[in-house]
């Protein structure tokens, strides 16, 4: 099998899960880094010829939606990875945008048009940096309507009738209220609240506006559907699988319910007739995950970005009544032929408390022994999933000869609530156990080269890395840590402020706790490292700021030890960029195999 370069496994053309069909059902916006950037493209529903409407090489497109009249596209967009997304609206004709929303340092969460196209809803922080207050933007009069204060407010979605948007007051990932909102008024209604704190997410409303569905995991493991009705304000489970529901979309004109579900990581859809409760067919999905789903306005045509762990996030669309699925977009773009790629195997390993980790485990053609990456994701309320991961970064190192295990560790989620709490005020606790169980674990197979396992990891992924590497040093030959936080007490302090007050339930008080948040930061064990260890950091990071990776540095340095780091003063919380990307993964390739292989990297 010929080796390709890394610059041909991320020689893809991604797709972010950001799409809007126009009113007529005739155009697709989307977003891709075709041009190098994350821009705004449009298409035919059903294929043909795109054309780039925004041009940005520093701006990231974040959030957008097509307005109801068909002539304006709102979307978010924010500078060089700081997450500080300002509003705009872009003429479709002539391709003119002009800023809605500006306020430096400050964030704005683009939510989306009511059908009727009086409001567009979004939330920021401008009033207050420590609060999200939900607003309304009128685009006839241009008046900016404030709904919310003093809380962290999302907007879900409007009402075909054009009387309520419905909101979630968010407290954290696993405490979160419903809202709905009278457009007359302005007054709140409390349509749910769980007894304990849950997931809550309003998602889609009936035709007729009577009801509102949502997901929650209120008195459940996994998250269902739920259908609240607006007359005399009850609710109840209209579906309870287990496993986590991901999104809905009502076919409005159709009067069905599209849903999509995560079995296990991957990624099912499913639909039902909302009278009958009858389910139809849909075309059945590759073995991967779906992170993007909406619905023409004649309910008949999906339009779905999904990946692979073969594949990078590609659009797709659904032609319901023809039942096919079809490719709109083509994400691999290098010409390196389908049998190069290697398809992860599911696998639980044991862990300390008697738990079964998932665990997806990639091997690399061959006997071996081979080096080992064990890759640890982000969140640490995420999950590792059959997707393209790290813009072929997987897929190069396997073709390198590497082995590579990506666990799901305590504090994931799609495994139920329970699963995902653990990690709540225990960041460097049990989860560093099942780290260490993952490494012995890789240590028992056969074709792994047990004294040459690295383990490496992105923002909490970073941060379990340098847990790993000063706490279990005895594991591990090399080390790659991207923005992660290296001592919790001045992470805590430095977060977004409209973080901070999640900090107490989450991590801990920087303040009242910062004897246990010591106790449990990679910093107080700086002197253990063995490992050699790259570390790199976005400048513009605004949520593991850039003096968590400077501290650690420092400290390696004054002991003698063995660290390269990379500051990117372009770059904020990952790469936004393309080139970027490439010069990320590049730099974490040739540290790898320098460390870990004898052949020079291709």
């Amino acid at each position: 099998m010929p080796k390709y370069a890394l610059k041909d496994y991320a020689d893809v053309r991604i797709y972010l899960p950001l799409a809007a069909y126009s009113p007529d059902g005739t155009q697709i916006a989307h977003v891709t880094n075709e041009s190098g950037q994350y821009n705004i493209w449009v298409m035919p529903s059903g294929g043909g010829e795109r054309r780039q409407l925004t041009t940005y090489t520093d701006n990231t497109i974040r959030a957008l939606d097509w307005s109801p009249d068909g002539k304006t596209i709102a979307f978010s967009a924010d500078a060089n990875g700081d997450e500080q997304h300002q509003l705009y609206l872009l003429d479709v004709a002539s391709g003119a945008i002009t800023p809605l929303r500006h306020t430096e340092k400050r964030q704005h969460s683009l939510n989306g048009y009511s059908e009727d196209g009086k409001w567009l809803s979004y939330t920021a922080n401008d009033r207050a940096e420590q609060d999200m207050d939900l607003q309304l933007y009128n685009p006839q009069t241009h008046e900016h309507r404030r709904l919310s204060e003093g809380a962290i407010v999302f907007g879900g979605p409007f009402s075909p009738d054009g009387k309520y948007l419905a909101a979630v007051n968010f407290r954290g990932n696993t405490d979160q209220d419903i809202y709905l909102y009278d457009l007359e008024t302005g007054a709140a209604t409390l349509a749910f609240k769980p007894e304990l704190p849950s997931v809550a997410v309003p998602a889609a409303w009936s035709p007729d506006s009577g009801t509102l569905y949502f997901v929650t995991n209120s008195g459940r493991e996994f998250a269902g559907m739920a259908a609240y009705t607006v007359a005399d304000g009850t609710w109840a489970y209209v579906a309870t699988p287990d496993w986590d529901f991901e999104r809905i979309v009502v076919l409005k004109k159709q009067n069905r319910l599209v849903w999509s579900l995560n079995e296990d990581g991957a990624s099912t859809l499913r639909g039902a007739d909302l009278a009958t409760r009858e389910h139809f067919d849909l075309p059945a999905l590759p073995y991967g995950v779906l992170t993007g789903l909406i619905a023409n306005s004649a309910g008949t045509r999906l339009a779905l970005t999904f990946s692979k762990a073969t594949e990078a996030a590609n659009l797709y669309e659904i032609d319901i009544a023809a039942g096919t699925l079809i490719a709109l977009g083509r994400s691999m773009i290098a010409g390196i032929p389908e049998d190069a790629f290697i398809a992860p195997e599911l696998v639980r390993y044991d862990t300390f408390d008697g738990r079964k980790i998932p665990a997806w485990l990639f091997k690399p053609r061959g006997d071996g022994p081979f080096p080992t990456l064990l890759s640890i994701h982000g969140g640490p309320e995420s999950q590792e999933r059959p997707g393209y991961a790290y813009s072929g970064f997987y897929q190069y190192m396997l073709s390198r000869g590497f082995a590579i295990l990506a666990p799901n560790i305590r504090g994931s989620t799609g495994y139920g609530i329970t699963y995902q709490k653990l990690i709540h005020r225990d960041w460097g606790g049990d989860e560093l156990k099942d780290i260490e169980h993952a490494a012995r674990f890789l240590q028992g197979l056969s074709f792994v080269d047990r004294r040459r396992i690295a383990v490496f990891g992105g923002s909490f992924g970073g941060f379990a890395t340098l847990s790993a590497v000063t706490r279990l040093p005895q594991y591990w030959a090399a080390a790659v840590d991207l923005v992660g936080p290296s001592n919790l007490v001045t992470f805590a302090k430095a977060v977004p402020p409209f973080w901070k007050r999640m900090m107490k339930e989450w991590v801990g008080d920087p303040e009242e706790d910062a004897d246990f948040l010591m106790s449990r930061s990679p910093i107080t064990y700086v002197d253990n490292i063995k490992a050699p260890l790259l570390v790199i950091q976005g400048a513009n990071d605004p949520r593991v700021v850039k003096p968590e990776s400077d501290q650690m540095v420092e400290r390696i340095k004054a002991n003698g030890g063995k660290v390269t780091y990379y500051v990117d003063e372009n770059e904020g919380h990952g790469t936004t960029r393309k080139a970027t990307t490439l010069k990320w993964f590049a730099m974490i390739g040739d540290f790898l195999t320098d460390e870990l292989l004898d052949e020079p990297a291709v």
